[in-house]
């Protein structure tokens, strides 16, 4: 029952940030498709929209960033990296007739 919660709430805390991460994607291509949908009409003057671009923007980094950190801690945590991104420990100095 405990590992069943446990697995539900990881689960929720990478959906959560999904879900962040698509709608920024949405505002994105949103702010995109009316800029460039308004060119064809004489009517209206195309201006883009820098501010839903931008929030967007940060939505979807900020969502992608922590699954991408999640998922690299855990695998991290199990060994399963490259060697350059293992964590550095640092080695006791080896002893020598000084520390003797």
């Amino acid at each position: 029952m405990r590992l069943t919660i446990q697995r539900l709430i990881a689960i929720i805390l990478l959906v959560v940030p999904g879900i962040i991460a698509c709608f920024g994607f949405l505002k994105m291509k949103d702010s995109l498709f009316d800029y460039w949908s308004a060119f064809g009409n004489e009517t209206l003057q195309p201006s883009f929209a820098w501010g839903k671009f931008i929030l967007g923007f940060i939505m979807f980094a900020a969502g992608a960033g922590f699954i991408a950190g999640w998922t690299f801690y855990r695998d991290r945590k199990r060994n399963y990296v490259a060697p350059r991104f293992k964590e550095k420990r640092n080695k006791p100095p080896k002893p020598t007739k000084t520390n003797l």
